[in-house]
């Protein structure tokens, strides 16, 4: 089956944070940074599934902000680069700030992580189907 929408348009808009099935922006509510919309302005697709969903973009900021930020600055101060201080403030600040600066991105990454797998789950990639439910070609 030939898809409208391929896996590399689908890790393109998941890194723009647009909408995996139109490409549409914006996920989020103007001026509401971290309320999603239910579902696409453009589209309809609809980005709040089910109850837990949002537990993939926890576990996807969770291993950004620690492998990412926080090993770096472990590793960084166990070298000597870093003082005990130092090293302290950036995990503390890090640990607070990174999960914030990313809410955004790690809800778009998981949509995309989601259709990138299992893409015949957008609905332009749905094959087309008459009124009488009888799939066409």
């Amino acid at each position: 089956m030939q898809m409208k929408v391929t896996r590399a348009l689908i890790l393109q808009r998941g890194m723009r944070n647009c909408c995996p099935n139109c490409g549409g922006e914006p996920l989020f509510r103007p001026g509401k940074p971290f309320v999603l919309h239910r579902e696409c302005p453009g589209c309809g697709l609809k980005l709040e599934r089910e109850e837990g969903f949002f537990l993939g973009a926890m576990a996807l900021n969770y291993g950004v902000t620690c492998f990412g930020f926080l090993l770096p600055t472990a590793l960084l101060w166990y070298a000597g680069v870093l003082s005990d201080a130092l090293a302290i403030g950036l995990a503390l600040a890090g640990a607070l700030l990174v999960p914030v600066a990313l809410y955004r991105s790690a809800r778009s990454w998981q949509l995309m992580l989601y259709y990138f797998f299992l893409p015949e789950h957008l609905p332009a990639n749905r094959p087309a189907t008459d009124e009488s439910g009888d799939q066409n070609g």
